[in-house]
């Protein structure tokens, strides 16, 4: 087995991090939060107090970050992983970031004499404590090869998707489709109710037949219908609509630097964006359902309930 750091253990981070642990490995795990330190090692990591700390006799290390100006900002630097990391390091990023940034990282690594791989996750917290993920690599293919052995006891299915950058690439389109499919389930839950359907009928319908998707099965956002959906819990976050918002923006950003046309995922974008402005950026982003209501209440959603 080996030795792992891990850098970022919030909602995905820790998850994934435990997994690595139960399948044997020692993880040092380093975050800013002093909650989710706290929340890590409770489940067997080790925790410390620095990145460097974390990387000493690590073979492998993994980033699990919210935002792209994070992981630059950890990567680079004094303190950062590239001045700590011991030759023949592979470095691995989960994150969700915007395609420049994952090539600056294979770039950078590179001229550093480290192997990185982009290896976003797609599967939610869900897949994360289930380590049921689905992992989507880019990168050399000896790299790759590396890689697939540390993401093994936290994936499902992993999947390389080909060189640098093919990880997040896949990442982000797939993560576009996740957000036009909510918005259409938000859309087809309130007009089912206002038509007076019964919620568990309707699911039933649309489970069966073609309105059938990852987000209705997972996320459909009448409360008491599936178990693990945030309406069963006033919305709160399981994927945060300020998180949805930062993923939906790079997809379109994408879409512009390739030439193509995104309507349905711009509308997703400027709905999450009309949560953020409401105060609702923590809530889960199937509150876009709110967006559809004709009066813009929701059941199962109590905004004063925090």
């Amino acid at each position: 087995m080996s030795t792992i750091a891990w850098i970022g253990l919030g909602h995905m981070g820790t998850p994934m991090s435990a997994n690595l642990v139960a399948a044997g490995h020692t993880v040092r795990g380093f975050d800013i939060a002093p909650a989710c330190i706290e929340a890590a090692a409770a489940r067997g990591v080790t925790t410390v107090g620095s990145v460097a700390e974390a990387l000493e006799g690590a073979e492998a290390c993994f980033t699990s970050l919210p935002m792209p100006a994070h992981v630059r900002s950890v990567y680079d630097g004094p303190d950062g992983i590239w001045a700590h990391a011991a030759p023949g390091t592979v470095l691995m990023d989960t994150s969700t970031v915007d395609v420049e940034t994952s090539r600056w990282c294979h770039d950078e690594s590179a001229a550093r004499g480290f192997a990185f791989v982009d290896t976003p996750v797609s599967g939610g917290t869900a897949g994360a404590e289930a380590h049921s993920l689905t992992f989507m690599l880019g990168g050399a293919a000896d790299d790759v090869e590396r890689a697939k052995e540390y993401v093994g006891g936290m994936a499902g299915t992993v999947i390389p998707c080909g060189a640098a950058t093919a990880g997040i690439a896949a990442k982000l389109v797939n993560n576009l489709m996740l957000f036009v499919s909510t918005l259409g389930v938000a859309e087809g839950s309130q007009l089912a109710e206002q038509l007076g359907l019964d919620a568990h009928v309707f699911y039933a319908v649309a489970n069966a037949s073609s309105g059938q998707s990852w987000p209705q099965r997972t996320w459909y956002p009448v409360p008491g219908v599936v178990d693990t959906a945030a309406a069963n819990h006033n919305f709160d976050a399981t994927f945060s609509v300020a998180l949805s918002r930062k993923d939906c923006a790079l997809a379109v950003q994408a879409g512009e630097s390739t030439g193509v046309h995104l309507p349905a995922a711009s509308l997703a974008l400027s709905q999450f964006e009309q949560l953020i402005a409401e105060g609702f950026g923590e809530k889960d982003c199937t509150l876009i359902t709110k967006l559809a209501s004709p009066d813009g209440t929701l059941r199962g959603f109590d905004p004063s309930a925090g």
